[in-house]
């Protein structure tokens, strides 16, 4: 490349960098909207020439993230502190509720599960209190049956005992 078209690139990007920086300080100090598009536009340049000049996009990214001096709405000053803060319990807050939203989403789906599996008949059936009181009920009744029988068994084989010796005796008397 020749000396003189080499240097006058040089100074053509020189004075595209200095517009840039001149175009972020008066946004900064006007206090209008800082973004890449902007400045561009601002000082009459493409948007590729901020990203291949990685220094003038880091300007304007922190010119973008600085506060400005009065905060429109309420007239008050903010800080960079004070809007670390809010974004900070901005986060905390979105946490929270990512949480609360997974607990809400986890309960639907067991709420929605157990409907679908009883609604399709291969679920318990819904009286099942009543059925296990009736389960217990016969189990008792069996219990107490089975009691029984093996009383009147006992009295049967002693019966039967009293008769195979009342027999015996009635034979050898006779």
């Amino acid at each position: 490349m020749i000396p003189a078209m080499r240097d006058g690139r040089r100074a053509d990007t020189e004075r595209r960098r200095q517009r840039v920086v001149t175009a972020i300080k008066n946004a900064a100090k006007n206090g209008t909207p800082i973004s890449v598009s902007a400045i561009a536009r601002q000082a009459g340049v493409d948007r590729t020439f901020l990203y291949r000049h990685r220094d003038l996009l880091e300007l304007a990214h922190a010119a973008e993230l600085e506060p400005t001096a009065q905060d429109p709405a309420s007239g008050s000053p903010v800080s960079r502190a004070s809007l670390q803060a809010d974004l900070a319990n901005a986060q905390a807050r979105n946490t929270r509720l990512t949480a609360r939203i997974q607990q809400l989403e986890k309960r639907l789906s067991q709420a929605l599960g157990t409907q679908a599996w009883q609604e399709s008949g291969l679920g318990a059936p819904a009286d099942i209190d009543e059925l296990q009181r009736k389960i217990t009920r016969l189990e008792q009744q069996n219990v107490e049956l089975t009691s029984a029988w093996e009383e009147a068994r006992s009295d049967s084989e002693a019966a039967r005992a009293a008769n195979r010796d009342l027999t015996r005796a009635l034979n050898q008397r006779g």
